[in-house]
Formats: C-alpha cells, structure tokens, sequence
C-alpha cells in the first residue's frame, strides 16, 4: 500500500498503489474515537527517547487533518493485552464504539415490541368480544380496553380491530426506523476498520510494513472488514428477535404464569440441546479466517509471478502450493453450512413437538378454555419462534467473530510498531548530505559498516556497486525509512535526527526501478489528489522530465487514462512521467533507484539526458550500473559489503 504523495516523497514498497484525496479531518476523528471505544483502547505515554532514536521509520504523505495528527502523536496508543475472544465481546464491542446509534435502536426495538404486544391485546380483547367469551379479561386485555377507554372510545369490535391495527402498523414504522440506525452503523463499522487498518499500516515503521504480505492486509481491508460489520448486523438481528421473544412471553405469563413458565423452559431446553450447532459453526469460521489469511496471501504472491510461471510451463507449481488450503477452506465452508441447514431444519420440528405438547397440556391436564389455550398457544410459539431466529443471528455471529478479532490483531500489531515523530528542526538542503561513520544491520547481519562519504547540493552522485552491497539501504537511511545505529548523517551540518522528518521527506522526490501507475488519468498519476497540485504544477513538472510532448499528444493530454499499471505507455513514457510525478512538489533532493535499468539504450540515453538537465537545478543521487548515468555523474561512490571502497571517479 502506497500512500498518496509517497510515490513522489520516498521509496515505497509492494505493488499497492493506493491513490485518491486524504482522508479528511472530523470525520476521520470521529471514525478514530469509535474505533478506540471499539478496541477498548487507553492512551498511551508518548515514546521513550531510545524508541524515537532507535526506530525505523516508514514513508508516510500527506494524510489530511486527522491522520496528519495521528502521524504526529496527537493521538497515542498503546497495545492491547490479547482479549478473551468470543461473539458476545465483540458485540459488547460493537455498543461500546456507537452507543447512540445503537441505544437508539435499541430503545425503538423496544417500544415496537411494546406496541405489538398492545396491538395483539386489542386482537384478542376483539376476538373474545367477537365470540361472546364470558371469562373475566387477562391483564393485557384489561390494558389494552383501558387505552380504549382513555382514549373516549366505546370497546367495540371495530374500534378494537381499528386500534389494533394502527399499533401494529406504527409498530412496523419504528421497526423500520431501528433498521436503519442498524444500516447506518453497519457500512460505519466497515469503514471505520478499514481506514484505522490503512491508517495504522501507512502510519508503521518501514521495516514492519517491508515485512507484511500485502495479501495478508489486502485480505484484512476486503474480506475481514466486511464480515466483522455482518458481525454487528447479526447481533442487531439477535437483539430485535431477543426483545420480541421476551414481549411475547410477557403477554403469556400475565395470561396464565404457570402454564407459560413451564413451556418456555421446555421450548428454551429445546433451543439449548441445538446450540453444539452454534459451536460447530463458530469453529468453521474460525477456520475460514485463518484459511483465507494465508490463502490470499499465497495467491497474491503468485499472481505477481505468473509471467515467468507460465514462460517455464509450471503453472502447476501454483496447484500445488494451493490446492491443499483451497480443501481445507471447503471442508470449512461445508461445516459451516451443514451447521446452519441443520439448525434450521431441526428447530422447526422441535417447534412443532412444543405446540403439540402445549396444547395438550394447557387443554387437558389445566382445564384451561379453548380460547385461551389458543392465545397461549400463539403467544408461547411466537415466542419460542423468535428466540429460534435469535439463536440462528448468533450462530451468524459466531461465524463471524473470528473475522473481528482476526482484524483487530492486524489493527493493533501495525499500531505497535507506529512510526515515532521525530525531530523538529526545519530542513534544508544547500550544502549538502554527509555520512560520518554511519553503520547500520539487519539483526546480526552488518549492511553498512563505518561508511562516510558526502553528497554535494545540486550535484548528481551515483552510488554503484554489486547488488546486496548496501546501496539501498543507503538511500533509505538518507530518506529517514531507516536509522544509523551508530555514526551521523548530517544535512547541511544538522544532524538528520534533529530535523522534522516529514517535512524533510517533502523535500524528497523519488523514482523507483518499476514506474507505478495506476489506471487513472496523467494528470492523477502526477498529482496523486494531492489538494494543491493542479494542471500548471503538473506541466511543469513534465517540461522538467522531457514529457510534456507526449503527453500533449496524448488523445486527452492530461486527462487521458493510461490504463492498468499504465500499460498504454512505452517504458521509457512511464519512467519520464515517473520523474515527472517525483518533481511536481519542486523537491531539493532527487533520488532516482535503478530508474535506468529497465529502459532500452534509446530510452535510458533520453533519460540521462533529462537528468542531465537537472543538475544545478537539484541534488541528485542515483543508484545505478548504467555507464550512461556513471559518465554524467559529477561524483561516483563504489560500495561493497557494505563499505566505501573507491572514491570520485570520472
């Protein structure tokens, strides 16, 4: 994942490139504090000063208002102790992270429930009169004739059957009202995971994010977010179903307390011998989770390769390293929908045996009138019938779960590595860059050893060297991705350490070995949506790289699609509006990565040409074997293992 304004900033990593305009302020803080409510989050103290000298920093654009004050630590977090997972903490979650939204349609299911309970008293208060019934009135008839009476209405058959149907109708409005307060908070819990997983990603050290699969967060943004939001949805179903049951068992035990009694404990019994389906099901999911996690991760690094796969004629290699996962996915899925047919398929004959049994007993064993033992029937089995619904939502939701907790781990294992602020000095670049005695490791594995060298202002040095000498990590260290572990990288005799490093990352333009675009417009792709960039900054960006003729010839100039990975383009087209995009916020350093290597000898002597121009202009440091670019270079340092081994050359 690539941020906007990164392509043109710093080196990126990964295939993911991620346009489009910053996600901007009051909204995204809101998104922020639900989603700490939703994690459970404290703040955190700010970072040590070892963590803010010693760690790896990423790249990271401009954010907008509300990840530009997270990226400064306005916002602090600290990691979570692993919570006990489950369906019910996760919907505990959910509450605590939109409490008004969900206590607002809470509070409707609530009141439609009471209104349908009201409505069925009428219905029933009607029915009796209809049939000339001479038992005295249960509690909610008397309720329900009370609010006839209150309201100067004569209990007849038609002002009962009038009343009761507006209170089921009203019902069915509210019903509606709380359905799409649920609505709302669904597409809300998708989104605000996704942007807190981006955010956190884009906010982490360099080193982490080189170490994540990007099939691994590709999953976690499509699949994970969407399932953990049906989460919400479910539970939503359980409670709406959950309230309904309870009101019609309250209708039933002010008829007849003991007779309900004793049939919502059998029906309860019934639903609770189902619920190993519930686990079952639960259990798949999990296996799901964890199944496509991997499975995606696998498949996206195969994708990226199945050009050379299938030159070789080994497709099958992709079988292979594949289709073991793929089965152990469907015997998940399979388990996961046997369980829910299962549960369907037999609460429906348990409810039957618990109507049967009920009516029997309320008939014969109680002596209880027919027309009582009906109502009974109807309330008692309408609200076993919901608890059945309800115990179906929270099978859904225990599928789901495991999707949640799965993101939420992603979410904070990203966060714990967040990139630290460092620095607050302004940066400048008039002098020049200089290594004295910087040194630097993977671990235990040196890359950089005792180095000192100087990069001249508005001069082109080209770094050379066989590959895994250190030269990369060169540049990652000038960029501020990286930190020396020992010695001094100094900016016009500041130290590195001291200066704002976002704002001296602006100060940087890079251009990568593979020119990343994406299927936009030129003009996008040059300006990535960044607000203030607009068609003069990005013709004369592309006067600079020797593109705006092309482009102007272009059926749309700037406007013109370029097609995936800007496959309408010649390579040396792509790599001239690469330069181009890394130039359009008039940087002081250029850093062009192997920008040559991949170009035809026609291409790349146009290429030097233009960089050529540039000097004077800008500082320029190239990592490169082409002569083309070492002949032009006004400095030329030879690295090995990690070591200076030849001065100037040329």
């Amino acid at each position: 994942m690539v941020n906007p304004g990164q392509l043109g900033a710093a080196p990126c990593h990964g295939q993911m490139l991620q346009p489009g305009p910053a996600v901007q302020g009051r909204r995204h803080l809101l998104q922020r504090h639900r989603l700490h409510r939703l994690e459970g989050r404290a703040p955190q103290r700010r970072s040590s000063r070892a963590d803010r000298t010693h760690a790896p920093i990423p790249a990271h654009g401009r954010l907008g208002p509300g990840l530009a004050s997270v990226a400064r630590g306005r916002f602090p977090m600290t990691a979570l102790p692993q919570p006990r997972q489950g369906a019910a903490r996760m919907l505990l979650a959910f509450v605590r992270a939109y409490p008004g939204r969900t206590s607002l349609a809470l509070l409707a299911l609530i009141v439609a429930g009471v209104l349908d309970g009201l409505g069925l008293s009428l219905l029933l208060s009607m029915l009796n009169l209809a049939t000339g019934a001479t038992e005295d009135p249960s509690m909610p008839e008397q309720m329900a004739l009370e609010i006839v009476q209150s309201l100067g209405l004569e209990p007849t058959t038609v002002s009962l059957l009038v009343l009761g149907v507006i209170m089921i109708a009203f019902k069915a409005m509210i019903v509606l009202l709380a359905n799409r307060q649920v609505g709302y908070t669904v597409a809300h819990v998708a989104t605000d995971l996704r942007l807190r997983l981006i955010q956190a990603v884009m906010n982490s050290r360099w080193r982490y994010y080189l170490a994540q699969p990007v099939g691994r967060l590709s999953n976690a943004v499509a699949t994970e977010a969407h399932r953990a939001s049906e989460g919400f949805f479910h539970g939503a179903v359980m409670a709406t179903q959950t309230i309904s049951a309870l009101i019609y068992a309250a209708l039933a035990l002010l008829i007849s307390w003991q007779a309900s009694l004793i049939a919502l404990i059998f029906g309860g019994a019934l639903l609770g011998i189902l619920h190993f389906l519930v686990r079952i099901a639960g259990r798949a999911g999990r296996d799901q989770t964890g199944l496509l996690k991997s499975l995606l991760s696998v498949m996206t690094d195969q994708l990226g390769a199945v050009k050379p796969l299938k030159a070789m004629a080994r497709e099958q290699h992709v079988d292979r390293l594949m289709s073991s996962q793929t089965r152990d996915l469907k015997k998940a899925l399979k388990s996961q929908v046997i369980a829910k047919a299962g549960l369907t398929a037999l609460q429906e004959p348990l409810l039957a045996i618990l109507v049967g049994v009920g009516f029997f007993f309320f008939l014969v064993q109680m002596n209880l009138p027919m027309g009582t033992v009906m109502v009974m029937i109807f309330l008692i089995a309408r609200s076993v019938n919901h608890l059945a619904k309800a115990q179906r939502a929270w099978q859904h939701m225990a599928v789901s779960e495991s999707a949640y907790w799965s993101l939420r781990e992603t979410i904070e294992e990203a966060e714990g590595e967040r990139e630290p602020p460092r620095g607050h000095l302004p940066p400048s670049l008039e002098r020049g860059i200089r290594f004295d005695k910087v040194s630097f490791s993977y671990g235990d594995k040196p890359v950089i050893d005792q180095i000192s060298l100087e990069i001249p202002a508005g001069q082109l040095t080209v770094l050379s060297g066989p590959s895994g000498s250190g030269k990369t990590t060169l540049i990652d260290l000038v960029a501020g991705l990286l930190h020396a572990q020992s010695g001094q990288i100094l900016v016009d005799d500041q130290p590195l350490d001291d200066l704002d490093h976002h704002r001296w990352r602006r100060l940087i333009g890079y251009v990568p070995q593979d020119a990343l675009l994406v299927n936009d417009t030129v003009l996008h792709n040059l300006t990535l949506g960044e607000p203030g960039l607009g068609e003069d900054d990005a013709l004369e960006a592309l006067d600079l790289a020797d593109a705006r003729d092309f482009v102007e010839a272009l059926p749309q100039g700037l406007h013109t699609l370029l097609g995936e990975r800007g496959g309408r383009l010649s390579g040396g087209q792509r790599q001239r509006l690469a330069i181009a995009r890394a130039l359009i916020h008039k940087p002081r350093l250029l850093i062009l990565d192997e920008a040559t290597s991949n170009l035809d000898a026609e291409s790349e002597s146009a290429i030097i040409s233009t960089i050529e121009d540039l000097k004077g202009r800008l500082t320029l440091l190239a990592v490169s074997h082409d002569e083309g670019l070492v002949r032009a270079a006004d400095q030329v340092i030879r690295i090995r293992d990690g070591l200076r081994v030849e001065g100037d050359a040329e």
